[in-house]
């Protein structure tokens, strides 16, 4: 009986899964519609206030997107106020909503990826992900990559779909 072989790591194909770029840390929301003067404006000594004496450590290590899920009028020095005093504790801060903070952080990471190992390289991406915007994600991660690569496809070694290969012309370069 012949040796079990592994055609997809004797082809040189290089597998990225999208989820590696997913955040690893928990996402949450702080609203601040509850801190607003009759529901309509921000009072800065009553924010202020709900600053200085508000508990930040529930927000120690995780992500944090601010909002206010009411139609006010928010100005952005409250915003900045808010980000200021979770900066020191949370991983990443944000305006916006959970989508915006994910798409932040995945940005964030795939901008971190070593190109050097891939240069050259015949890439597929693994697109099965439960991210929240995964369209984001792979465009996203095509940006960082297709100035470096030989190609890249999408889906499984077994089956996957061309998006993107250099021309030859362009590899003579």
């Amino acid at each position: 009986m012949s040796e079990i072989r592994n055609k997809v790591e004797e082809s040189g194909l290089i597998q990225l899964d999208l989820g590696q770029f997913k955040p690893q840390v928990q996402l949450v929301g702080l609203d601040i519609a509850e801190q607003l003067w009759q529901g309509l404006v921000i009072k800065e000594k009553d924010f202020r206030a709900w600053i200085k004496g508000n508990d930040w450590s529930i927000y120690q290590g995780k992500a944090v997107y601010i909002f206010c899920s009411l139609d006010a009028i928010v100005p952005t020095w409250a915003y900045m106020l808010v980000a200021a005093s979770l900066n020191e504790l949370a991983t990443h801060v944000t305006i916006g909503n959970l989508v915006d903070l994910e798409k932040e952080m995945v940005h964030q990471s795939i901008s971190r990826l070593d190109l050097e190992e891939l240069k050259g390289g015949r890439i597929i991406v693994k697109g099965c992900s439960d991210m929240l915007d995964p369209a984001f994600a792979m465009v996203c991660l095509l940006n960082k990559l297709q100035p470096v690569v030989q190609s890249i496809m999408y889906g499984e070694p077994c089956s996957t779909v061309p998006i993107f290969k250099r021309s030859k012309d362009k590899n003579e370069n």
